[in-house]
């Protein structure tokens, strides 16, 4: 089988449960699916769909009831915290809706807190940190904080701050949430670049308009999966909504 078809997140019979008191509340119900190296995915659903879920449990925040998740090759369903952080350090690199950036520190400082964790050395780490920078087109502003930033330059150091590492795939969970419409379009753009790249895009969002931009939509409704389309799939079929 050729390497580039095999999926890079393989799950099978995925269930989560959380439970209050007594009760167990069932989340996810049975949810299978692959995503194949240098997708470009959108996760939708309506608020208690499953979608954060989901996306907790593929970035390894979280670890599933029941069920399968291989990524990229390990089986990380059981897996003990401390082993779950490891693989998210090196496979996974998260984009937030929050930013998640420090204040203190320079957009390069910023980029490069990842590494500190994985132990690359000082040196390597800031050359590392200008390179995703000049990925997100942000060279020229790595000595700028982030208040002297824009909304969309913060989210793009965001974002180089979740490639430094290499990452197996990029999760984005509603990145352009609180950005406006222009910023919007330019970040996602930039999904988009990164995916050419090589990169695989996983997206987690609410919004049609943003849900288009990626390649195929997945939509989870109570727990399961309702569909899953491709791009063009997916606007016709928004097409048709809108016309009734």
């Amino acid at each position: 089988m050729d390497v580039a078809n095999q999926s890079i997140i393989h799950i099978e019979g995925l269930r989560k449960s959380y439970f209050m008191g007594a009760q167990a509340i069932e989340v996810l119900k049975g949810v299978s699916l692959d995503i194949y190296r240098n997708e470009y995915v959108a996760l939708m659903g309506p608020s208690g769909s499953g979608k954060s879920t989901l996306m907790n449990i593929l970035g390894c925040l979280d670890s599933p009831t029941g069920g399968k998740y291989v990524l990229n090759g390990k089986d990380v369903s059981q897996m003990a915290d401390n082993d779950l952080a490891e693989v998210r350090n090196h496979e996974i690199g998260f984009v937030f809706q929050q930013f998640n950036l420090l204040p203190r520190l320079s957009a390069a400082e910023n980029v490069a807190l990842p590494l500190i964790y994985a132990g690359v050395s000082k040196k390597e780490r800031i050359e590392r940190a200008l390179e995703a920078l000049k990925k997100v087109g942000l060279d020229t502003r790595s000595h700028h904080k982030p208040n002297e930033l824009s909304g969309g330059q913060i989210q793009r150091v965001a974002i180089a701050r979740a490639l430094v590492n290499n990452p197996s795939i990029l999760l984005a969970d509603e990145p352009t949430g609180n950005l406006d419409t222009k910023t919007s379009r330019e970040v996602m753009d930039l999904f988009g670049e990164i995916q050419a790249n090589g990169n695989t895009v996983v997206l987690v969002t609410h919004e049609e308009d943003i849900a288009a931009y990626a390649k195929r939509v997945v939509r989870l409704r109570d727990g399961i999966i309702e569909t899953d389309l491709t791009r063009e799939q997916f606007l016709q079929r928004t097409a048709a909504t809108q016309a009734h």
